[in-house]
């Protein structure tokens, strides 16, 4: 896999509806790359499995479907928050995300929120939550469900 570089491939990318416990296209390439030994060099290769890293990718992602904006009915993941995140092989977790608006009245509370439901990942030894802005967030970012579910058809 490719990891994208242009921000605009990046959205493109995540965009698209990802299935069940599956990562949006610059996720998966990070897990890729920790598969292979690519993303740490210098770190032994296979120290995590690859059914324990789909284990913890499966668990990252039900953690971040349970956090919701509390001005919008739809969890941050299928909002298409969540731009990135990188498992290495010392199971700690750091994860880009950003929010629908700059100004948002939960901006400082929603990273704590997000690193208590991935820090309860079994496997999950530390979490790192990075708040970026750009790309910006745009509708375009939500699955299909979370468009289904506010009407935006």
């Amino acid at each position: 896999m490719n990891k994208p570089t242009d921000p605009k491939q990046v959205t493109a990318q995540t965009s698209k509806k990802a299935p069940p416990h599956e990562l949006p296209e610059p996720c998966a390439a990070t897990v890729e790359a920790v598969r292979s030994g690519e993303a740490h060099p210098g770190t032994p290769k296979g120290q995590l499995t690859s059914a324990e890293i789909d284990r913890m990718t499966a668990g990252i992602v039900d953690a971040l479907k349970s956090v919701y904006d509390p001005e919008i009915p739809v969890d941050i993941y299928d909002l298409g928050l969540i731009y990135k995140i990188d498992i290495d092989h010392d199971r700690k977790v750091e994860i880009d995300m950003t929010l629908t608006a700059p100004g948002c009245p939960v901006a400082g509370e929603m990273p704590m929120w997000v690193e208590n439901a991935v820090g309860a990942v079994e496997g999950v030894q530390s979490v790192k939550v990075n708040m970026v802005f750009d790309p910006p967030w745009t509708m375009d970012r939500m699955t299909e469900d979370a468009k289904f579910a506010l009407n935006l058809f």
